[in-house]
């Protein structure tokens, strides 16, 4: 039977499939800690770090309102390409 271009084609595309599915499972850090999350075992600290966000996040929030309260803030509009 001739292989014909389809069926090489094919071929190399499941060979490609293997090798991203083998380096999925191989040596690859999980998605946690690509992103350099820490994993806090104890609640009390998973607790305590989530309030430091907050803080973080209101801080954040406080300047943002003071901005639009003082008239700070420019819109532009981008125009749409036909």
């Amino acid at each position: 039977m001739k292989t014909t271009n389809t069926q090489k084609l094919l071929t190399g595309v499941l060979v490609l499939q293997g090798l991203l599915l083998g380096g999925q499972f191989m040596s690859q850090p999980s998605a946690a800690q690509a992103r350099g999350e820490v994993s806090l075992s104890n609640p009390s600290e998973r607790q305590l770090q989530m309030v430091e966000e907050l803080k973080s996040l209101n801080a954040k929030m406080d300047k943002l309102t003071a901005m639009l309260a003082a008239g700070e803030v420019t819109v532009k509009v981008a125009k749409e390409e036909k």
